[in-house]
């Protein structure tokens, strides 16, 4: 039961020994988070986006929101990554950072609610205020949740743990969703969903107060300001790519207009591709050297841990972004708040898919390898895409759901097993709060870049380019090497 000083890297004792038990405490947190995330992310934010804005332009405005709220829940994870690693608080580096954000995000659900009765542009901008400061609020939650098991977890039960882990961050929650919370937006019942994500969130909050940690007894170093403007220039600069990345695109689509419908297609598809691979390793390679510095030329296998997780989750995370959208393309029968049923059951699926494969895969983490299973992860996600787009059905859609929630399965626990012993364990927090370059850039890039494409194309077509991408972050788990730094 180990944690690390900040200056001497010696072992710190919890407060008390490890139960069965804390792999549920150090862990629940993920199910409130992706609880929230599933709800507002897939359903409610794209519901609300196409109430504002309309048909015609829904793509764009989504990806506009959530390029923004990304952004700012990129740089908040890692500034509070930063500063729980330096709390000395009698609750814990990490709980009081928790509990913070819970009881923040509360609150904003409320006015999310209330929003819903505004109407055009004006409900569009206080949505679009609203989703900024919910992803604040989340991930302040998020960054104290991300180095629990660097912390007080003993490697050779990190596999097990992180297993738990993607259990309760990816399949029951979205198991939860698809049953309790989409129906009742099927239903008309906003409020009903949102009370429902209220409830879990207030269950995490009191099961976070038994995280078995206690007061740090270092004293940190002098605060150090300019750890803070660099994620600031990161933050910069990783939105600056994904920007340049999207005008590029949106050239191509300007110039392609007058063309044949099939090479159209290939080009917009083929410049779409090639902007998400850029802002994807460009923005991860330079938002890192301005972030860490020299630190980063000493870690460079964390930089391709990170651009690996970056590609994978631009695929996973915005499949189901857009699985609304994509829906009521392809299939007639679903159109406005219909789509939201099949969406979430789609969603039931690839949760139920991770539950099966998300223990065995924590196990087989331990003793195969961790970069073997992130190679199947992205061909099984990669062919689970293919089998999406070319399906004459929705009975056929699910299967390739199952495929990608696979897939997502054995990825989760591989990848963070991976992480955590990639990073200095002095500074998990810090290096964990900015490996959130994956987890925020994936919307922001897959969303902001593609919503055009699907808007001037086709959903088909972007969900296309989202499967090529998990094949870029294939390639990537070649240079991540353990034991570096």
């Amino acid at each position: 039961m180990v944690t690390y000083s900040m200056q001497t890297q010696t072992p710190l004792q919890t407060s008390r020994s490890l139960r069965w038990y804390d792999y549920f405490t150090i862990n629940f947190n993920w199910f409130a988070l992706t609880t929230r995330g599933q709800t507002l992310t897939p359903i409610v934010i794209p519901l609300l986006v196409q109430q504002f804005v309309g048909e015609s332009v829904k793509g764009a405005y989504l990806g506009q929101i959530r390029l923004w709220a990304l952004m700012a829940a990129l740089l908040m994870q890692a500034l509070m990554g930063m500063l729980s690693d330096r709390s000395r608080s009698r609750w814990g580096r990490r709980r009081p950072f928790i509990v913070t954000g819970i009881l923040l995000e509360l609150v904003v659900l409320v006015l999310i609610g209330l929003s819903a009765g505004l109407d055009g542009m004006t409900g569009y901008w206080v949505l679009f205020g609203l989703y900024f400061l919910s992803m604040l609020a989340s991930n302040i939650s998020h960054a104290a949740t991300q180095p629990l098991i660097a912390d007080l977890v003993p490697k050779d039960k990190r596999g097990m743990y992180s297993g738990i882990k993607a259990v309760l961050e990816l399949p029951l929650p979205l198991i939860f969703v698809s049953f309790v919370v989409s129906r009742m937006i099927t239903q008309g019942n906003l409020w009903g969903a949102l009370l429902s994500v209220m409830g879990v969130l207030l269950v995490s909050l009191l099961v976070s107060l038994g995280i078995p940690e206690r007061k740090p007894d270092f004293e940190p170093d002098p605060f150090d300001w300019q750890p803070v403007l660099r994620l600031l220039g990161m933050t910069a600069m990783f939105t600056a790519i994904i920007l340049g990345s999207s005008w590029v695109v949106n050239v191509v689509i300007r110039q392609t207009v007058d063309l044949a419908g099939g090479s159209i297609l290939w080009l917009v598809g083929a410049a779409g591709l090639a902007g998400m691979s850029v802002a994807i390793v460009l923005g991860v390679w330079s938002s890192l050297r301005i972030s860490l510095g020299e630190e980063a030329k000493a870690n460079s296998s964390f930089t391709f841990w990170v651009i690996n997780r970056l590609a994978f989750l631009v695929g996973a995370n915005n499949l189901a972004g857009f699985m609304v959208y994509f829906l009521q393309e392809k299939f007639v029968e679903f159109q406005g708040e219909k789509a939201a049923g099949p969406a979430s059951m789609i969603i039931m699926f690839v949760g139920i898919l991770i539950l099966l494969t998300a223990l065995p895969s924590g196990w087989l983490a331990d003793r195969i390898g961790k970069r073997k299973l992130l190679v199947i992860s992205g061909a099984l996600a990669a062919a689970g895409t293919l089998v999406v787009i070319m399906a004459p059905s929705l009975g056929v859609i699910y299967v390739g759901a199952c495929m990608v929630g696979a897939g997502v399965g054995f990825f989760y626990p591989a990848s963070w097993a991976l992480g955590t012993e990639i990073v200095p364990p002095e500074r998990a927090g810090k290096f964990l709060g900015i490996s959130n370059l994956a987890g925020a850039g994936a919307g922001a890039v897959g969303a902001y870049i593609g919503g055009t494409i699907a808007d001037s194309n086709s959903y088909v077509l972007l969900m296309s380019i989202y499967g090529f991408v998990f094949v870029l972050s294939i390639l990537m788990v070649r240079w991540i090497k353990v034991g570096e730094g």
